[in-house]
Formats: structure tokens, sequence, C-alpha cells
């Protein structure tokens, strides 16, 4: 039997939970009795436990085959709940002016500032609108990342060529089994206020990254790491702070990486147990500038909503690296606004590109297309009232439904437009499978995708396509007329949350006419960033925008990210 095979029974069984449903908001047909009587088999949420073990299980497996093989089948149970619509793979787009150097990107999104040079030792960019959390342990966007990058540092970070190079570490021993790493740090290091650095305050903040009391999205990133009695990592730093070590379950491929991850980057415990309202907010020690970090830059002022100014960190350990005197943030999502001021020169970075410049930019030299590992999705709160009275298959159903009509061709020719490639699963191409080798390659134990099998849909939208989502939406309760369109019986009303960024909504203009074309009715709602953040975290949509840069090259991290237990799993799996 061919893995593939195994995986869409195991992905068969999931979805027979009974779990209870709740929130969101959808008028919903009247059920037949059989439909009733098949609702009450079981809730429309799909069972996770299975789920959770096998994440489980993949951290702790050594055998890089089998592992290999357990990812693919996470990968199915993921995607045979059509609560993940993936639509393309990203790459990064951005404009950058000629007479800027030494901003560089890396295959995750992370773009380094700290070290670039510019006219006059002054950088003015935009990356985002207001950042939701500058805290690097609670941040969970890329755009808090980069600022992240820019005023703290790690034991590892990537350089301009997407290595791995120390950082706040000298050098690391690894011991012969693999299970111990013990990283030697820097002489001298300090915080930016003069204070010592060292390897406590790296421990410290590790262990404040899984305390339940932080509440960070990111702290399943630990998991792989060994526990004490006491329920703290098996973590520790020398008597004089020389040395830190970290020993782990099982072997780690990419330890290096979440090493060079900024949740893992030392925090100074002293001003963040000091802070006014730490009770009720961990991150209330860098709500405004001023806080004290340990990397290239420090935010020296921060107007909300409009801008933030960083200045060089004289205690930066590699300090005589940087010629940068200020770099100027505009804070906004208003795409034409900020490709205007990039267009006067009020800007010499830009991290957006207004959908209607697009054709005016790409062969300009200021037009930047670098590779990242990531898709952009759209996704469903697997509790919303949208599925209540179904069971877990014909929620399946319902979704795969959507998923059938979403034109994704147009979104990426007439919107996204810098040459993605339209998705057709979660994890995307280009990822490496732990072996060396691609996850999405063929092997003997798994054919998928190949000329004959191009993945779970062809994500090509065809007539056959929009007659099978008829179908499918017919199988579970609601009914056509004539022409093919929803009878005012049995109505879907359906709301799409979305950031107001004009290409997010666009793309969620689009889906809203793919899914008219059949009678769907569905809103799209717009939200500012850190609110948007908010409610997707918290699970009040039915359907949203979503996207996920890996954190580093593993196919686990596109799938660890789905456990009930997860800060980033928005689709409410198991919760």
């Amino acid at each position: 039997m061919k893995k593939r095979v195994l995986a869409m029974l195991l992905a068969s069984a999931m979805v027979a939970g009974s779990l209870a449903g709740c929130g969101g908001s959808s008028d919903k047909p009247e059920a037949s009795t059989e439909g009733k009587e098949s609702a009450e088999k079981g809730s429309a949420e799909p069972e996770w436990g299975a789920y959770d073990e096998l994440i489980a299980n993949i951290k702790s497996e050594t055998d890089l085959a089998k592992r290999e093989a357990m990812m693919h089948e996470a990968e199915d149970m993921l995607m045979n709940t059509w609560a993940v619509i993936p639509l393309y793979y990203y790459n990064d787009v951005y404009m950058q002016s000629t007479d800027v150097e030494g901003i560089y990107s890396n295959l995750f999104g992370f773009k380094y500032f700290g070290m670039a040079t510019a006219p006059g030792n002054t950088l003015s960019l935009q990356v985002a609108s207001e950042p939701n959390k500058l805290d690097p342990a609670l941040n969970s966007t890329v755009d808090g990342a980069c600022l992240a990058l820019l005023s703290f540092a790690g034991l590892y970070k990537y350089d301009e060529n997407g290595t791995l190079v120390s950082d706040l570490a000298e050098s690391y021993e690894m011991s012969e089994d693999g299970l111990t790493y013990t990283f030697t740090m820097k002489d001298g290091l300090k915080w930016s206020d003069g204070d010592a650095l060292d390897a406590a305050d790296v421990a410290y903040s590790w262990n404040r990254l899984v305390d339940p009391t932080t509440g960070a999205d990111y702290s399943y990133l630990a998991d792989g790491i060994a526990k004490k009695e006491d329920g703290t990592l098996d973590v520790a730093a020398s008597e004089d702070g020389k040395t830190f070590t970290v020993n782990l379950k099982a072997p780690c491929a990419y330890f290096l990486d979440l090493c060079a991850f900024p949740a893992f980057y030392p925090v100074p415990q002293q001003y963040i147990e000091a802070a006014d309202g730490i009770d009720s907010n961990p991150g209330a020690w860098c709500l405004e500038s001023g806080f004290v970090t340990s990397g290239p830059f420090k935010l020296t002022e921060w107007k909300h909503n409009e801008s933030m100014t960083y200045e060089p960190n004289p205690n930066y350990y590699d300090a005589d690296k940087v010629s940068l005197k200020k770099i100027n943030f505009m804070l906004s999502a208003d795409d034409t606004a900020v490709f205007n001021a990039f267009k006067d020169g009020s800007l010499q970075f830009c991290d957006t590109i207004p959908t209607d410049e697009m054709d005016n930019v790409v062969n300009t030299p200021e037009f930047r297309k670098i590779a990242t590992l990531g898709t952009y999705y759209s996704g469903f709160n697997v509790k919303s009232e949208l599925f209540a009275g179904k069971t877990a298959q014909e929620a399946a159903d319902m979704r795969h439904a959507f998923s059938l009509l979403v034109d994704r061709q147009y979104i990426v020719d007439t919107i996204a437009q810098a040459g993605q490639t339209i998705a057709n699963t979660f994890i995307p191409e280009g990822m490496l499978d732990g072996q060396e080798g691609e996850f999405r390659v063929n092997d003997d134990a798994y054919t998928y995708p190949d000329a004959d099998h191009v993945g779970y849909y062809d994500p090509e939208k065809t007539e056959a396509n929009v007659e099978e989502a008829r179908k499918l939406l017919e199988g579970v309760g609601y009914k056509f007329d004539d022409g093919g369109m929803l009878s005012p019986e049995t109505p879907i009303n359906i709301t799409y949350l979305t950031n107001d960024s004009e290409g997010n909504v666009k793309i969620g203009e689009a889906m809203q006419q793919d899914f008219a074309e059949i009678g769907i009715n569905m809103t799209v709602e717009t939200r500012e960033w850190s609110t948007f953040l908010e409610e997707r975290k918290a699970g009040k949509f039915d359907f949203a925008r979503e996207g996920w840069l890996a954190d580093y090259n593993d196919p686990i991290n596109m799938l660890e990210m789905w456990e009930s237990k997860s800060g980033n799993n928005d689709m409410q799996f198991g919760r």
C-alpha cells in the first residue's frame, strides 16, 4: 500500500471527531432528517489528538527516513480537513534605492538592516504598520522579527549569504550523540545600558519563553529541549556566565537555526520584572521607546502608528561595524502613500508595492525579488457556526467546496503579480526533508507530486471544479436552482477577516467574486494590523487571510504550528 493511501485513510478517521463547536456567524440550511441523524454522530470539528501525537512522535524520531514519512502523513492529515486553503508560495518583493547597500534577507523573510550603508548615514524605510509586539519572545510576525533583529542579538544569526554564523556565542561544541550543545559566549558582552550580558541571561530568556505565564505563541519551538523535574528546560549557565549548556530530547538537525530565531534571543530580566503592568502583560517592558537591547540599534523614539527612530547601540559587541547613525521607520499600511514616499525620495526602502504599480516597477533597478520559504493561504475556523449541525466530514466537504471555487491563477496574475507559484499543498516548494533532499520530491514511499498526481487537488479553476463544489455542498444539505445558484432556502453567508493592506483586501474581494458565482455571500471585513492579529488568534472569524514564512528549513515547522497547544494555531484545531 502506498503511503499516501494510508494517510488518506488516517485523515478520514480524523474527521469523525467528537469535540463541541462554537463561535463564528452564518445562516445555515435546514438539515434533512438524514443530515440530523448524521450530525448526532459527532461534531463539526476534526478530532485532533492523533495529529498532536504524531507531531510529538516526529520530534522524537531519530530514523530520518521514517521521520520524513511521518511528516508526509501529518501534512495529509492537515490538508484533508480542508481548513487550510493554500493560494500561492511566497517570494519577497520590495523596493530599495540604488544608493543603499548592505540590506539583506533570508529564506524566512527576515531582513537585516543593522549593517546597511546609506547617504548621510541615515536610512528611511517601511516594513509594515504599527508593530504588534516588540518583545522577541512574544512576537509572531515577520515585521516584528525584522525589528527584533535590529534591536537584539542571539547565540547565532544568518549572514548575507544565508549561512548561520556566531553572534553572541563565540563557538559551540556538540556531544557525540548530538544531545548536548555547549556554547561559549563572547567576552565583554553588554546590554545597551552597559550592564554585563552573559549565559545566565540566555538561560533565563529560554525558560521565560516556555513559561505558561509568558504566553508565547512560539513556546512549542522548545519542545525538543529536555526538561528538568521542576518543568524548566534542561539548560544551564556556568557560574562565570561564560558557557551555556543545552540538553535535547533527541538529535535536532535544525537546532542552530532555533538559536538564530528571535524567540530565543536573550532579554533583560531586571527590566522585564521591574516593568509596570508586568502582571497582566509580559511585554510591558517594551511598549515605549528606550527599552534595553543587545543588538546593533536601540529604539530612541516611537510615535505610535506614525514612526519609529532607531540609533546605534554603543555597547553592541560589533558596534565598530555599524555605519548608520539613524534608521527611521514609516509605520503605515497605506500601500499608495508608502510607494509615493519611496518615489519622492522620502523612503529609501519599502516593503510594499501597490498592485497597480507592479508592472511599472518590475524591470527597474530598484525592484528586488528574492526567494522565500512560505505559503500565502486562507483558513477556516473549524469552530465557526458556519459548520454547526454538520459532522466533521460534512464540514470538511464544505471547506473543500470553497477551495475548488478559488481562482488562484487570477490572484497570482492580477494581484500578487510577482511570478508566484500556485499552491496545491501547505508545505512550500523547495523545503528540505531533513535528509539533504527536498520534501516535495518523489521517492519509493511517496508519489507526490508528479505528472499524474499534482497534489491534493488541481489548483486550476475549471467548470468541472465548480460543478464538483456544487455536488459537495448538495451532499451536506444545500440546494441549488436550475441556474446552478444556491437556493434562498439554504443560503451561505460567511465573513472573511483580513488586515487592511491593499493586496490582502483585493485577494479577499477576488474570492468573494469566486464564491458569488454559485450564490455564496461572503463579506470582507478589514482590521488594522494589531487588531487583526488578535481577532484571528482568538478565533473571532469564519474565514481569514493567513500567511506563513518558515522559521527554519524543515517541514516540521510548517506542521507543529497546528498542534492544539500552539499559539499559531489560528484554525483552532483541538481547542
